[in-house]
Protein backbone atom coordinates (compact mmCIF):
# COMPACT_ATOMS: atom_id res chain seq x y z
CA UNK A 1 0.00 0.00 0.00
CA UNK A 2 1.47 3.33 -1.05
CA UNK A 3 0.35 6.88 -0.31
CA UNK A 4 1.18 10.05 -2.25
CA UNK A 5 3.02 12.67 -0.19
CA UNK A 6 4.33 15.84 -1.91
CA UNK A 7 4.16 13.97 -5.21
CA UNK A 8 6.33 11.13 -3.91
CA UNK A 9 4.93 7.59 -3.34
CA UNK A 10 5.45 6.52 0.30
CA UNK A 11 5.41 2.80 1.05
CA UNK A 12 3.52 2.03 4.26
CA UNK A 13 2.98 -1.72 4.22
CA UNK A 14 5.26 -4.54 3.18
CA UNK A 15 5.36 -5.61 -0.43
CA UNK A 16 2.79 -8.34 -1.14
CA UNK A 17 0.32 -7.09 1.51
CA UNK A 18 -3.29 -7.09 0.28
CA UNK A 19 -5.98 -4.69 1.43
CA UNK A 20 -9.76 -4.62 1.04
CA UNK A 21 -11.65 -1.51 2.16
CA UNK A 22 -15.30 -0.55 2.79
CA UNK A 23 -18.00 -2.42 0.87
CA UNK A 24 -15.50 -4.83 -0.70
CA UNK A 25 -14.24 -5.94 2.73
CA UNK A 26 -17.77 -6.26 4.13
CA UNK A 27 -19.05 -8.27 1.16
CA UNK A 28 -16.01 -10.60 1.25
CA UNK A 29 -16.42 -11.22 5.01
CA UNK A 30 -20.17 -11.80 4.75
CA UNK A 31 -19.67 -14.14 1.79
CA UNK A 32 -17.11 -16.21 3.75
CA UNK A 33 -19.47 -16.52 6.75
CA UNK A 34 -22.45 -17.44 4.58
CA UNK A 35 -20.50 -20.14 2.73
CA UNK A 36 -19.61 -21.75 6.08
CA UNK A 37 -23.23 -21.50 7.24
CA UNK A 38 -24.44 -23.01 3.94
CA UNK A 39 -22.08 -25.97 4.41
CA UNK A 40 -23.81 -27.02 7.67
CA UNK A 41 -27.36 -25.86 6.83
CA UNK A 42 -28.43 -29.20 5.31
CA UNK A 43 -27.46 -31.08 8.51
CA UNK A 44 -29.99 -29.18 10.70
CA UNK A 45 -32.80 -31.11 12.34
CA UNK A 46 -33.84 -34.77 12.57
CA UNK A 47 -34.08 -35.05 8.76
CA UNK A 48 -30.70 -33.38 8.24
CA UNK A 49 -28.01 -35.03 6.12
CA UNK A 50 -24.61 -36.27 7.29
CA UNK A 51 -21.23 -34.99 6.10
CA UNK A 52 -18.19 -37.09 5.28
CA UNK A 53 -14.95 -35.31 6.16
CA UNK A 54 -11.59 -36.65 5.02
CA UNK A 55 -8.48 -35.11 6.59
CA UNK A 56 -4.98 -34.81 5.11
CA UNK A 57 -4.03 -38.23 6.53
CA UNK A 58 -7.04 -39.90 4.91
CA UNK A 59 -8.95 -40.38 8.21
CA UNK A 60 -12.70 -40.27 7.66
CA UNK A 61 -15.31 -38.67 9.96
CA UNK A 62 -19.03 -39.09 9.23
CA UNK A 63 -21.23 -36.76 11.29
CA UNK A 64 -24.05 -34.20 11.29
CA UNK A 65 -22.80 -32.46 14.44
CA UNK A 66 -22.16 -28.81 13.53
CA UNK A 67 -19.20 -28.32 15.89
CA UNK A 68 -17.47 -31.47 14.62
CA UNK A 69 -18.05 -30.58 10.93
CA UNK A 70 -16.52 -27.13 11.37
CA UNK A 71 -13.71 -28.41 13.56
CA UNK A 72 -12.69 -30.94 10.91
CA UNK A 73 -12.95 -28.41 8.06
CA UNK A 74 -9.59 -26.71 7.55
CA UNK A 75 -10.92 -23.18 6.96
CA UNK A 76 -8.50 -20.38 6.13
CA UNK A 77 -10.61 -17.19 5.99
CA UNK A 78 -10.47 -15.29 9.33
CA UNK A 79 -14.27 -14.71 9.42
CA UNK A 80 -14.89 -18.38 8.61
CA UNK A 81 -12.59 -19.22 11.55
CA UNK A 82 -14.75 -16.99 13.75
CA UNK A 83 -17.81 -19.07 12.86
CA UNK A 84 -15.89 -22.18 13.85
CA UNK A 85 -15.29 -20.49 17.21
CA UNK A 86 -19.04 -19.73 17.50
CA UNK A 87 -19.78 -23.46 17.10
CA UNK A 88 -17.05 -24.42 19.57
CA UNK A 89 -18.20 -21.90 22.20
CA UNK A 90 -21.82 -23.04 21.89
CA UNK A 91 -20.70 -26.66 22.23
CA UNK A 92 -18.57 -25.89 25.31
CA UNK A 93 -21.29 -23.79 26.94
CA UNK A 94 -24.49 -25.76 26.32
CA UNK A 95 -23.40 -28.82 24.29
CA UNK A 96 -26.14 -28.54 21.65
CA UNK A 97 -27.45 -26.06 19.07
CA UNK A 98 -24.08 -25.65 17.34
CA UNK A 99 -25.49 -25.99 13.81
CA UNK A 100 -28.34 -23.55 14.61
CA UNK A 101 -25.87 -20.96 15.97
CA UNK A 102 -23.75 -21.04 12.80
CA UNK A 103 -26.79 -21.01 10.48
CA UNK A 104 -28.36 -18.07 12.37
CA UNK A 105 -25.08 -16.11 12.18
CA UNK A 106 -25.00 -16.70 8.41
CA UNK A 107 -28.66 -15.61 8.05
CA UNK A 108 -28.11 -12.45 10.15
CA UNK A 109 -25.17 -11.47 7.93
CA UNK A 110 -27.16 -12.25 4.77
CA UNK A 111 -30.01 -9.95 5.89
CA UNK A 112 -27.45 -7.29 6.91
CA UNK A 113 -25.89 -7.40 3.43
CA UNK A 114 -29.27 -6.56 1.89
CA UNK A 115 -29.55 -3.53 4.20
CA UNK A 116 -25.97 -2.41 3.42
CA UNK A 117 -26.86 -2.51 -0.27
CA UNK A 118 -29.78 -0.16 0.56
CA UNK A 119 -27.24 2.24 2.14
CA UNK A 120 -28.05 1.45 5.77
CA UNK A 121 -24.83 2.01 7.72
CA UNK A 122 -23.31 -1.14 9.32
CA UNK A 123 -23.16 0.59 12.75
CA UNK A 124 -26.93 1.17 12.60
CA UNK A 125 -27.44 -2.53 11.76
CA UNK A 126 -25.18 -3.61 14.66
CA UNK A 127 -27.14 -1.37 17.07
CA UNK A 128 -30.43 -2.75 15.74
CA UNK A 129 -29.21 -6.33 16.12
CA UNK A 130 -28.13 -5.61 19.71
CA UNK A 131 -31.59 -4.21 20.56
CA UNK A 132 -33.25 -7.18 18.82
CA UNK A 133 -31.06 -9.72 20.67
CA UNK A 134 -31.92 -8.14 24.07
CA UNK A 135 -35.63 -8.22 23.23
CA UNK A 136 -35.39 -11.79 21.87
CA UNK A 137 -33.88 -12.93 25.19
CA UNK A 138 -36.72 -11.19 27.07
CA UNK A 139 -39.33 -12.90 24.89
CA UNK A 140 -37.68 -16.31 25.35
CA UNK A 141 -37.69 -15.86 29.14
CA UNK A 142 -41.36 -14.87 28.93
CA UNK A 143 -42.54 -17.95 26.97
CA UNK A 144 -40.28 -20.51 28.73
CA UNK A 145 -41.95 -23.42 30.56
CA UNK A 146 -40.75 -24.05 34.14
CA UNK A 147 -40.08 -27.72 34.95
CA UNK A 148 -38.93 -29.82 37.90
CA UNK A 149 -35.15 -30.44 37.59
CA UNK A 150 -35.63 -33.99 38.91
CA UNK A 151 -38.56 -34.86 36.62
CA UNK A 152 -37.00 -37.82 34.80
CA UNK A 153 -39.72 -38.07 32.15
CA UNK A 154 -39.25 -34.40 31.13
CA UNK A 155 -35.45 -34.74 31.14
CA UNK A 156 -35.82 -37.83 28.96
CA UNK A 157 -38.03 -35.95 26.48
CA UNK A 158 -35.41 -33.17 26.19
CA UNK A 159 -32.63 -35.73 25.70
CA UNK A 160 -34.68 -37.65 23.11
CA UNK A 161 -34.85 -34.56 20.87
CA UNK A 162 -31.07 -34.02 21.09
CA UNK A 163 -30.42 -37.67 20.14
CA UNK A 164 -33.18 -37.79 17.48
CA UNK A 165 -31.06 -35.68 15.12
CA UNK A 166 -28.12 -38.09 15.40
CA UNK A 167 -27.26 -41.55 14.09
CA UNK A 168 -28.44 -43.08 17.37
CA UNK A 169 -32.04 -41.90 16.82
CA UNK A 170 -33.48 -45.45 16.89
CA UNK A 171 -31.83 -46.05 20.29
CA UNK A 172 -32.80 -42.62 21.67
CA UNK A 173 -34.88 -44.00 24.57
CA UNK A 174 -32.02 -46.16 25.81
CA UNK A 175 -29.37 -43.41 25.41
CA UNK A 176 -31.63 -40.79 27.04
CA UNK A 177 -32.31 -43.09 29.97
CA UNK A 178 -28.54 -43.49 30.54
CA UNK A 179 -27.94 -39.73 30.15
CA UNK A 180 -30.65 -38.82 32.70
CA UNK A 181 -29.51 -41.44 35.21
CA UNK A 182 -25.85 -40.45 34.81
CA UNK A 183 -26.42 -36.70 35.21
CA UNK A 184 -28.72 -37.08 38.24
CA UNK A 185 -26.14 -39.45 39.76
CA UNK A 186 -23.27 -36.94 39.51
CA UNK A 187 -25.37 -33.80 40.29
CA UNK A 188 -24.56 -32.10 43.58
CA UNK A 189 -26.80 -29.59 45.33
CA UNK A 190 -25.23 -26.22 46.08
CA UNK A 191 -25.91 -23.85 49.00
CA UNK A 192 -28.65 -21.98 47.10
CA UNK A 193 -30.66 -25.15 46.44
CA UNK A 194 -29.61 -25.37 42.80
CA UNK A 195 -27.38 -27.97 41.20
CA UNK A 196 -23.71 -28.11 40.32
CA UNK A 197 -22.87 -30.56 37.52
CA UNK A 198 -19.64 -31.32 35.68
CA UNK A 199 -20.29 -33.37 32.52
CA UNK A 200 -16.68 -34.62 32.76
CA UNK A 201 -17.75 -36.65 35.81
CA UNK A 202 -19.56 -38.91 33.35
CA UNK A 203 -16.80 -40.82 31.60
CA UNK A 204 -17.71 -41.90 28.06
CA UNK A 205 -15.61 -44.91 27.01
CA UNK A 206 -16.01 -46.18 23.45
CA UNK A 207 -15.17 -49.61 22.06
CA UNK A 208 -16.04 -50.84 18.54
CA UNK A 209 -17.81 -54.19 18.46
CA UNK A 210 -21.28 -55.62 19.16
CA UNK A 211 -24.04 -53.10 18.33
CA UNK A 212 -25.29 -49.72 19.56
CA UNK A 213 -27.93 -51.54 21.63
CA UNK A 214 -25.10 -52.95 23.82
CA UNK A 215 -24.24 -49.45 25.10
CA UNK A 216 -24.55 -49.49 28.90
CA UNK A 217 -24.25 -47.37 32.04
CA UNK A 218 -21.77 -48.50 34.72
CA UNK A 219 -22.31 -47.32 38.31
CA UNK A 220 -18.62 -46.64 38.74
CA UNK A 221 -15.53 -46.27 36.58
CA UNK A 222 -14.27 -48.32 33.65
CA UNK A 223 -10.47 -48.39 33.30
CA UNK A 224 -8.91 -49.18 29.94
CA UNK A 225 -6.22 -51.21 31.74
CA UNK A 226 -5.70 -54.86 32.55
CA UNK A 227 -4.67 -56.54 35.82
CA UNK A 228 -0.86 -56.32 35.96
CA UNK A 229 -0.01 -59.91 36.99
CA UNK A 230 -1.51 -63.22 35.77
CA UNK A 231 -1.36 -64.64 39.33
CA UNK A 232 -3.66 -61.95 40.71
CA UNK A 233 -7.42 -62.49 41.17
CA UNK A 234 -9.43 -61.24 38.16
CA UNK A 235 -12.54 -60.59 40.28
CA UNK A 236 -12.79 -59.04 43.76
CA UNK A 237 -16.14 -58.59 45.50
CA UNK A 238 -16.66 -56.05 48.31
CA UNK A 239 -13.50 -54.32 47.14
CA UNK A 240 -11.50 -52.03 49.40
CA UNK A 241 -9.51 -49.88 46.98
CA UNK A 242 -6.17 -48.16 47.63
CA UNK A 243 -5.71 -45.21 45.21
CA UNK A 244 -1.97 -44.59 44.87
CA UNK A 245 -0.28 -41.67 43.18
CA UNK A 246 3.19 -43.06 44.03
CA UNK A 247 5.17 -45.76 42.23
CA UNK A 248 5.46 -49.20 43.86
CA UNK A 249 9.11 -49.27 42.86
CA UNK A 250 12.44 -48.62 44.57
CA UNK A 251 13.14 -44.94 44.08
CA UNK A 252 16.13 -43.90 42.06
CA UNK A 253 18.34 -41.13 43.48
CA UNK A 254 17.88 -37.68 41.98
CA UNK A 255 21.65 -37.26 41.67
CA UNK A 256 24.25 -39.51 40.03
CA UNK A 257 25.49 -42.19 42.40
CA UNK A 258 27.76 -45.24 42.05
CA UNK A 259 27.78 -48.44 44.06
CA UNK A 260 31.02 -50.37 44.22
CA UNK A 261 30.10 -54.02 44.75
CA UNK A 262 33.18 -56.18 45.25
CA UNK A 263 31.71 -59.61 45.97
CA UNK A 264 28.48 -61.63 45.43
CA UNK A 265 27.46 -61.28 49.11
CA UNK A 266 27.25 -57.52 48.73
CA UNK A 267 25.21 -57.96 45.55
CA UNK A 268 22.82 -60.30 47.37
CA UNK A 269 22.52 -57.89 50.28
CA UNK A 270 21.71 -55.07 47.84
CA UNK A 271 18.98 -57.12 46.07
CA UNK A 272 17.61 -58.35 49.40
CA UNK A 273 17.30 -54.77 50.60
CA UNK A 274 15.39 -53.80 47.43
CA UNK A 275 13.10 -56.77 47.93
CA UNK A 276 12.58 -55.82 51.58
CA UNK A 277 11.54 -52.27 50.62
CA UNK A 278 9.04 -53.59 48.04
CA UNK A 279 7.70 -56.20 50.48
CA UNK A 280 7.23 -53.39 53.04
CA UNK A 281 5.17 -51.40 50.52
CA UNK A 282 2.94 -54.39 49.78
CA UNK A 283 2.55 -55.16 53.52
CA UNK A 284 1.48 -51.55 54.07
CA UNK A 285 -1.27 -51.90 51.42
CA UNK A 286 -2.47 -55.22 52.88
CA UNK A 287 -2.34 -54.03 56.50
CA UNK A 288 -4.53 -51.02 55.57
CA UNK A 289 -7.18 -53.57 54.55
CA UNK A 290 -6.98 -53.06 50.76
CA UNK A 291 -7.69 -55.95 48.38
CA UNK A 292 -7.42 -53.76 45.23
CA UNK A 293 -4.58 -51.36 44.42
CA UNK A 294 -4.98 -48.82 41.60
CA UNK A 295 -1.74 -47.02 40.87
CA UNK A 296 -1.16 -43.91 38.76
CA UNK A 297 2.50 -44.83 38.25
CA UNK A 298 4.48 -48.06 37.75
CA UNK A 299 4.50 -51.27 39.82
CA UNK A 300 7.78 -53.21 40.04
CA UNK A 301 7.77 -56.88 38.93
CA UNK A 302 8.78 -57.99 42.45
CA UNK A 303 5.97 -55.89 44.00
CA UNK A 304 3.54 -57.46 41.50
CA UNK A 305 4.64 -60.91 42.69
CA UNK A 306 4.10 -60.04 46.37
CA UNK A 307 0.70 -58.45 45.64
CA UNK A 308 -0.35 -61.58 43.73
CA UNK A 309 0.71 -63.79 46.66
CA UNK A 310 -1.42 -61.67 49.00
CA UNK A 311 -4.43 -61.95 46.64
CA UNK A 312 -4.52 -58.22 45.81
CA UNK A 313 -5.80 -57.14 42.38
CA UNK A 314 -3.57 -54.34 41.03
CA UNK A 315 -3.78 -51.98 38.03
CA UNK A 316 -0.99 -49.59 37.05
CA UNK A 317 -0.41 -46.46 34.94
CA UNK A 318 -3.98 -45.21 35.29
CA UNK A 319 -4.62 -41.70 33.91
CA UNK A 320 -4.78 -38.86 36.42
CA UNK A 321 -8.28 -37.91 35.21
CA UNK A 322 -9.43 -41.48 35.87
CA UNK A 323 -7.87 -41.39 39.34
CA UNK A 324 -9.86 -38.22 40.13
CA UNK A 325 -13.05 -39.90 38.90
CA UNK A 326 -12.28 -42.96 41.07
CA UNK A 327 -12.09 -40.67 44.11
CA UNK A 328 -15.59 -39.35 43.33
CA UNK A 329 -16.97 -42.82 42.53
CA UNK A 330 -15.48 -44.87 45.39
CA UNK A 331 -15.18 -42.24 48.12
CA UNK A 332 -11.47 -43.00 48.61
CA UNK A 333 -8.50 -40.61 48.79
CA UNK A 334 -5.46 -40.50 46.53
CA UNK A 335 -2.32 -41.24 48.58
CA UNK A 336 0.97 -39.74 47.39
CA UNK A 337 3.15 -41.53 49.95
CA UNK A 338 2.62 -45.24 50.69
CA UNK A 339 3.57 -44.67 54.35
CA UNK A 340 0.54 -42.42 54.81
CA UNK A 341 -1.95 -45.08 53.62
CA UNK A 342 -4.59 -46.01 56.19
CA UNK A 343 -7.99 -47.71 56.17
CA UNK A 344 -9.67 -44.25 56.07
CA UNK A 345 -8.17 -43.59 52.63
CA UNK A 346 -9.66 -46.69 51.01
CA UNK A 347 -12.47 -46.46 48.48
CA UNK A 348 -15.27 -49.03 48.29
CA UNK A 349 -17.01 -50.85 45.43
CA UNK A 350 -19.17 -53.96 45.26
CA UNK A 351 -17.11 -55.42 42.44
CA UNK A 352 -13.77 -54.90 40.71
CA UNK A 353 -13.36 -57.23 37.76
CA UNK A 354 -11.25 -57.62 34.63
CA UNK A 355 -13.37 -58.38 31.56
CA UNK A 356 -12.64 -58.69 27.89
CA UNK A 357 -14.30 -56.00 25.80
CA UNK A 358 -13.71 -56.47 22.06
CA UNK A 359 -9.98 -57.31 21.77
CA UNK A 360 -8.92 -55.52 24.96
CA UNK A 361 -9.01 -56.41 28.62
CA UNK A 362 -10.60 -53.71 30.77
CA UNK A 363 -11.08 -53.32 34.51
CA UNK A 364 -14.59 -52.52 35.77
CA UNK A 365 -14.96 -50.77 39.14
CA UNK A 366 -18.71 -50.92 39.68
CA UNK A 367 -21.46 -51.07 42.26
CA UNK A 368 -20.26 -47.94 44.07
CA UNK A 369 -22.64 -46.89 46.85
CA UNK A 370 -23.04 -43.18 46.04
CA UNK A 371 -21.02 -42.61 42.89
CA UNK A 372 -20.36 -39.00 41.97
CA UNK A 373 -18.65 -40.24 38.80
CA UNK A 374 -20.06 -42.88 36.44
CA UNK A 375 -19.18 -44.38 33.04
CA UNK A 376 -21.15 -44.92 29.84
CA UNK A 377 -19.62 -47.67 27.68
CA UNK A 378 -20.51 -46.96 24.04
CA UNK A 379 -20.51 -49.90 21.61
CA UNK A 380 -21.11 -49.95 17.86
CA UNK A 381 -20.42 -51.87 14.68
CA UNK A 382 -17.49 -49.77 13.38
CA UNK A 383 -15.07 -47.09 14.55
CA UNK A 384 -17.07 -44.38 12.69
CA UNK A 385 -20.38 -45.43 14.27
CA UNK A 386 -18.84 -45.49 17.75
CA UNK A 387 -17.37 -41.99 17.25
CA UNK A 388 -20.73 -40.56 16.15
CA UNK A 389 -22.48 -42.41 19.00
CA UNK A 390 -20.06 -40.80 21.47
CA UNK A 391 -20.96 -37.34 20.10
CA UNK A 392 -24.68 -38.15 20.47
CA UNK A 393 -24.17 -39.29 24.09
CA UNK A 394 -22.23 -36.08 24.82
CA UNK A 395 -25.08 -33.93 23.43
CA UNK A 396 -27.65 -35.90 25.45
CA UNK A 397 -25.63 -35.43 28.66
CA UNK A 398 -25.22 -31.70 28.00
CA UNK A 399 -28.91 -30.94 27.36
CA UNK A 400 -29.95 -32.89 30.48
CA UNK A 401 -27.31 -30.94 32.44
CA UNK A 402 -28.66 -27.65 31.01
CA UNK A 403 -32.22 -28.39 32.18
CA UNK A 404 -31.17 -29.61 35.64
CA UNK A 405 -29.10 -26.44 36.21
CA UNK A 406 -31.65 -24.07 34.58
CA UNK A 407 -35.01 -25.91 34.85
CA UNK A 408 -36.83 -24.15 32.00
CA UNK A 409 -37.61 -25.48 28.55
CA UNK A 410 -39.18 -24.32 25.28
CA UNK A 411 -40.81 -26.41 22.57
CA UNK A 412 -38.75 -27.45 19.54
CA UNK A 413 -39.48 -27.52 15.82
CA UNK A 414 -38.64 -23.84 15.35
CA UNK A 415 -41.66 -22.78 17.48
CA UNK A 416 -39.79 -20.41 19.84
CA UNK A 417 -37.91 -18.80 16.92
CA UNK A 418 -41.19 -18.20 15.07
CA UNK A 419 -42.89 -16.76 18.17
CA UNK A 420 -39.94 -14.47 19.01
CA UNK A 421 -39.81 -13.36 15.34
CA UNK A 422 -43.52 -12.44 15.49
CA UNK A 423 -43.01 -10.40 18.67
CA UNK A 424 -39.87 -8.72 17.28
CA UNK A 425 -41.76 -7.58 14.17
CA UNK A 426 -44.45 -6.02 16.39
CA UNK A 427 -41.75 -4.36 18.51
CA UNK A 428 -39.91 -3.05 15.40
CA UNK A 429 -43.00 -1.08 14.34
CA UNK A 430 -42.64 1.03 17.50
CA UNK A 431 -39.05 2.09 16.67
CA UNK A 432 -38.55 5.41 14.89
CA UNK A 433 -35.05 5.19 13.40
CA UNK A 434 -33.36 2.93 10.87
CA UNK A 435 -32.78 0.39 13.66
CA UNK A 436 -36.34 -0.69 12.86
CA UNK A 437 -35.06 -2.27 9.65
CA UNK A 438 -32.32 -4.16 11.52
CA UNK A 439 -34.80 -5.50 14.12
CA UNK A 440 -37.07 -6.70 11.29
CA UNK A 441 -34.05 -8.33 9.62
CA UNK A 442 -33.20 -10.09 12.92
CA UNK A 443 -36.79 -11.43 13.08
CA UNK A 444 -36.56 -12.73 9.51
CA UNK A 445 -33.21 -14.42 10.26
CA UNK A 446 -34.72 -16.17 13.31
CA UNK A 447 -37.69 -17.27 11.24
CA UNK A 448 -35.37 -18.85 8.68
CA UNK A 449 -34.49 -21.65 11.17
CA UNK A 450 -37.93 -23.36 11.00
CA UNK A 451 -37.85 -22.80 7.22
CA UNK A 452 -34.55 -24.74 6.98
CA UNK A 453 -36.03 -27.52 9.16
CA UNK A 454 -38.95 -27.74 6.71
CA UNK A 455 -36.66 -27.65 3.68
CA UNK A 456 -34.47 -30.47 5.06
CA UNK A 457 -37.64 -32.54 5.63
CA UNK A 458 -38.65 -32.09 1.98
CA UNK A 459 -41.45 -29.57 2.69
CA UNK A 460 -42.12 -26.36 0.78
CA UNK A 461 -40.47 -23.52 2.79
CA UNK A 462 -42.82 -20.78 1.49
CA UNK A 463 -46.01 -22.70 2.34
CA UNK A 464 -44.50 -23.58 5.72
CA UNK A 465 -43.66 -19.94 6.46
CA UNK A 466 -47.18 -18.74 5.58
CA UNK A 467 -48.86 -21.45 7.69
CA UNK A 468 -46.45 -20.94 10.61
CA UNK A 469 -47.06 -17.18 10.69
CA UNK A 470 -50.82 -17.72 10.53
CA UNK A 471 -50.78 -20.18 13.47
CA UNK A 472 -48.65 -17.84 15.61
CA UNK A 473 -50.86 -14.85 14.73
CA UNK A 474 -53.79 -16.96 15.98
CA UNK A 475 -52.04 -17.24 19.35
CA UNK A 476 -50.56 -20.77 19.03
CA UNK A 477 -47.23 -20.03 20.77
CA UNK A 478 -45.83 -23.55 20.34
CA UNK A 479 -46.77 -24.12 16.67
CA UNK A 480 -43.68 -25.56 14.95
CA UNK A 481 -42.49 -27.78 12.11
CA UNK A 482 -42.86 -31.53 12.63
CA UNK A 483 -40.41 -32.98 10.05
CA UNK A 484 -41.74 -36.53 10.54
CA UNK A 485 -45.41 -35.75 9.93
CA UNK A 486 -44.66 -32.95 7.46
CA UNK A 487 -47.09 -30.54 9.15
CA UNK A 488 -47.23 -27.49 11.41
CA UNK A 489 -48.29 -28.86 14.80
CA UNK A 490 -48.34 -27.87 18.49
CA UNK A 491 -44.87 -29.10 19.50
CA UNK A 492 -45.76 -29.33 23.21
CA UNK A 493 -48.45 -31.91 22.33
CA UNK A 494 -45.78 -33.74 20.28
CA UNK A 495 -43.52 -33.83 23.40
CA UNK A 496 -40.74 -31.96 21.58
CA UNK A 497 -38.78 -29.91 24.13
CA UNK A 498 -35.41 -28.15 24.12
CA UNK A 499 -33.53 -26.43 26.98
CA UNK A 500 -34.07 -22.67 27.26
CA UNK A 501 -30.30 -22.37 27.90
CA UNK A 502 -29.57 -23.60 24.34
CA UNK A 503 -31.87 -20.96 22.77
CA UNK A 504 -30.40 -18.19 24.90
CA UNK A 505 -26.86 -19.17 23.91
CA UNK A 506 -27.95 -19.38 20.25
CA UNK A 507 -29.20 -15.77 20.22
CA UNK A 508 -26.19 -14.45 22.16
CA UNK A 509 -23.51 -16.21 20.09
CA UNK A 510 -25.06 -15.45 16.69
CA UNK A 511 -25.81 -11.76 17.39
CA UNK A 512 -22.33 -11.10 18.80
CA UNK A 513 -20.53 -12.86 15.93
CA UNK A 514 -22.67 -11.04 13.33
CA UNK A 515 -22.08 -7.69 15.06
CA UNK A 516 -18.32 -8.18 15.15
CA UNK A 517 -18.20 -9.17 11.46
CA UNK A 518 -20.30 -6.17 10.35
CA UNK A 519 -18.05 -3.67 12.13
CA UNK A 520 -15.05 -4.69 9.99
CA UNK A 521 -14.57 -2.30 7.06
CA UNK A 522 -10.86 -2.77 6.37
CA UNK A 523 -8.97 -6.03 5.91
CA UNK A 524 -5.19 -5.78 5.71
CA UNK A 525 -3.61 -9.17 5.05
CA UNK A 526 0.16 -9.67 5.21
CA UNK A 527 1.77 -11.72 2.47
CA UNK A 528 2.35 -15.33 3.43
CA UNK A 529 5.90 -16.32 4.17
CA UNK A 530 7.40 -18.62 1.61
CA UNK A 531 8.35 -22.01 2.96
CA UNK A 532 12.08 -22.54 2.83
CA UNK A 533 12.80 -25.97 1.44
CA UNK A 534 16.13 -27.66 0.75
CA UNK A 535 18.45 -25.82 -1.65
CA UNK A 536 17.55 -26.56 -5.26
CA UNK A 537 19.93 -28.49 -7.50
CA UNK A 538 21.07 -27.11 -10.85
CA UNK A 539 18.33 -29.05 -12.73
CA UNK A 540 15.55 -27.64 -10.50
CA UNK A 541 16.86 -24.06 -10.56
CA UNK A 542 16.93 -24.07 -14.34
CA UNK A 543 20.73 -23.77 -14.56
CA UNK A 544 22.80 -26.12 -16.63
CA UNK A 545 25.13 -28.33 -14.63
CA UNK A 546 28.69 -27.07 -14.75
CA UNK A 547 27.70 -23.55 -15.87
CA UNK A 548 28.61 -20.65 -13.59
Amino acid sequence: MAAQFAGQPVLILKEGTSRAVGRDAQHANIAAARIVAESVKSSLGPKGMDKMLVDSFGDVTITNDGATILDEMDVQHPVAKMLVEVAKTTDDEVGDGTTSAVVLTGELLGKAEQLIDKDVHPTVIVDGYRIAAEKALEFLEDIAIKVDPEDRSMLKKVSNIAVATKMLSEYKDQVSDFAVRAILEVAEKDAKGGYKIDVDDVKVEKKPGESLSETKLIQGILLDKEVVHPGMPKRVENAKIALLSCALEVEKTEFDAKLNIKNPEQMKAFLDEEEKILRGMVDKIVSAGANVAICEKGIDDVAQHFLAKKGVLAVRRVKQSDMEKLVKATGGHIVTNIEDLSSKDLGAAQLVEERKVADDKMTFVEGCKNPKAVTILVRGGTERIVDEAERAVHDALCVVRDVVINPRVVAGGGAPEAEVAKRLRAYADKLAGREQLAVQAFAEALESLPMILAENAGLDPIDTQVELRTKHDQGLVWAGVDPFKGKILDMVKQNVYEPLAVKIQLVKSASEAAGMTLKIDDVIAASKKEEKGPPKGPEESGEEAGEY
